[in-house]
């Protein structure tokens, strides 16, 4: 549905798309996930038409995003970070007037509208001026502007900036519904938590540049860390079951710390059996047990090394 190759935009000395390459397939949530000034909204601009590229290629439904813009366009539906509400319209007049911009006119348009608004959650308060929606009530209007036409891919840039938790919970269950229907979704975000739990596969953008591609799993693995299991035993048997561990497949470290052993391995939950059932044969059970795997935010630490929200 989108492909991207060795795409480059600069603004004067400033490289902010920087040889990106990456492709999105039919009825996947994509995300590209990095922090504020990584190039996340050129890319959505460039491969919506807004910008062209300075170098490599980009393509939306098999059209080339400079040959074939009309084309792409019609493919699309955007959702901007800033809002592109008209806020003394009523949400069916906002609806309504984005859809007649596409074309839609008559019964075709007021089915639409009232589907939107249902979709949304909005349909009881169709007939309020925008100005006194919350801004969660807006945010979700706004992604429906983009999908008024019927797009076959929704580019959404950070649509869930300035809103609380409850709100954007509202808006990744939305997101997820319509994907649900067969929507593809390209997803920016500086938000861990969202491209963690939202994306089928996930981008990690730094400077322009893709810095790790794949699933949750996927990146977890590039990591080269491990699980951490910490186990809380009878202090006496703390040594002698650290050398024992010490010297199983899989297990790069174990050894004691802060009254706990501590083991890092491969895969925690696989080697929790072993463990209980060497515990269990010395006579010994388990006071505490825990398993903390690595996560995005490893990852990015690791690949940039600061924080995602810096």
């Amino acid at each position: 549905m989108i492909r991207v190759s060795n795409l480059v935009k600069s603004f004067g000395d400033l490289r902010a798309v920087d040889d990106l390459s990456f492709a999105v397939g039919p009825g996947e949530i994509f995300g590209l996930l990095g922090p504020n000034g990584a190039g996340k909204t050129t890319t959505i601009s460039v491969l919506s038409t807004l910008l062209p590229a300075d170098a490599g290629s980009a393509s939306v439904c098999g059209h080339d995003v400079a040959a074939e813009p009309g084309a792409v366009r019609r493919r699309i539906g955007v959702v901007p970070q800033e809002l592109a509400l008209y806020e003394e319209l009523t949400a069916e007049q906002n609806l309504a007037t984005f859809g007649q911009l596409y074309g839609l006119s008559g019964p075709r348009l007021k089915s639409r509208v009232g589907e939107l608004l249902e979709l949304a959650e909005l349909a009881e308060h169709a007939r309020r001026p925008v100005k006194g929606f919350s801004g969660g009530m807006k945010r979700r209007l706004n992604i429906m502007l983009g999908l008024v036409h019927a797009p076959d891919i929704l580019f959404l840039d950070e649509p869930t900036v300035g809103i609380d938790a409850q709100a954007r919970s509202r808006i990744l269950d939305l997101i997820r519904s319509m994907n649900a229907r067969g929507l593809t979704v390209l997803y920016t975000t500086h938000y861990l938590e969202e491209a963690e739990h939202l994306c089928d596969r996930i981008g990690v953008i730094d400077h322009g540049r893709l810095a790790a591609l794949g699933d949750k799993e996927e990146l977890i693995r590039q990591i080269g860390e491990h699980d951490v299991v910490r186990v809380q035993v009878p202090a006496a048997a703390l040594a002698p079951a650290a050398a024992a561990a010490a010297a199983w497949p899989d297990v790069t470290f174990a050894d004691l710390r802060r009254g706990k052993l501590e083991i890092h391995c491969r895969d925690g939950a696989a080697l929790l059996p072993r463990l209980q059932a060497e515990l269990s044969a010395g006579g010994l059970g388990l006071d505490q047990l825990e398993v903390i795997r690595p996560n995005l935010e490893s990852l990015y630490l690791k690949i940039t090394g600061r924080a995602l929200r810096e």
